[in-house]
């Protein structure tokens, strides 16, 4: 899964890469510990030529109360033992949190890395990946809209689409990846008029020889600490953080590292659907 990304903002690539505008209004700040409930840049499929700033955590419009799903299982119910040759039904596709979304509200999600751990360690023993040739790359996302009833508040929000681990991910001991599209397919991926089996197409593990991962300092987990100084590869052979405690870390179900030490929003999901 993918509960943690790197975004480093640079207007004019990201105008030049993806021919969008600059946003007229919201300037985001480069955050190298993108966590749930932060907002970050992306691309939508009803506004391809814009960058729009929305929250990392899924609130469906249908939802009663704001929600957080940081991921949105390709497989859905499907491949529970996380088989990497698992190639049968997405059931993201009937799951009501991302069954309209996934069909009609897509999106870019622009990153520069993101921060995973083993399945056991999870983010007690985190790693950076990063494309080894590229200094950006996009995720599949999908958003949605949700009104507070009583406050009459907007929340514009997106989640990541994850499938089975590909190699580097094997490599650090982590059973899924996050969905990262090919260049050549980003634009195709927020085309309204793309058949559904060929959406369900692109959802699929991206070469993990194209990617590197590098060990980082522990305290990539107190979800405040945003700062460039976290993200720094240790050396592979010297003085590990990976026994240290830390106090301040943010569980989500399906997601976390510990338990929750922090306050979070009391609505926060982060379980996998």
């Amino acid at each position: 899964m993918c509960g943690r990304f790197v975004q480093v903002i640079d207007l004019e690539l990201f105008v030049k890469r993806f021919g969008v505008n600059s946003p007229p209004e919201i300037n985001l700040a480069s955050n190298y510990n993108v966590a749930v409930g932060d907002l970050a840049y992306v691309i939508t499929n009803d506004k391809p030529t814009d960058l729009q700033a929305f929250q990392f955590g899924l609130t469906p419009s249908w939802a009663q109360k704001k929600m957080y799903l940081i991921n949105a299982r390709s497989e859905g119910d499907f491949n529970p033992g996380n088989d990497v040759h698992y190639t049968g039904q997405l059931g993201i596709v009937n799951k009501p949190s991302f069954r309209t979304s996934i069909r009609s509200k897509r999106c870019l999600v622009i990153a520069s890395g993101y921060i995973e751990g083993p399945e056991k360690e999870r983010l007690n023993k985190p790693f950076l990946l990063t494309k080894k040739n590229e200094e950006l790359f996009c995720f599949a996302g999908i958003w949605d809209t949700w009104v507070d009833n009583t406050t009459g508040a907007i929340t514009n929000s997106f989640t990541i689409i994850t499938t089975v681990a590909n190699s580097v991910t094997q490599e650090i001991g982590h059973h899924r990846s996050p969905v990262v599209l090919d260049q050549k397919d980003e634009q195709k991926w927020l085309d309204d008029s793309l058949p559904l089996e060929e959406v369900l197409g692109l959802l699929k593990p991206y070469p993990g020889e194209l990617f590197k991962a590098e060990a980082i300092s522990i305290k990539i987990k107190d979800p405040h600490n945003k700062s460039k100084d976290y993200i720094v590869p240790i050396e592979p052979n010297g003085p590990t953080e990976y026994g240290s405690i830390v106090t301040k870390d943010l569980k989500l179900q399906g997601m976390g590292s510990g338990k929750r030490k922090q306050e979070p929003p009391p609505e926060i999901q982060g379980k996998l659907f």
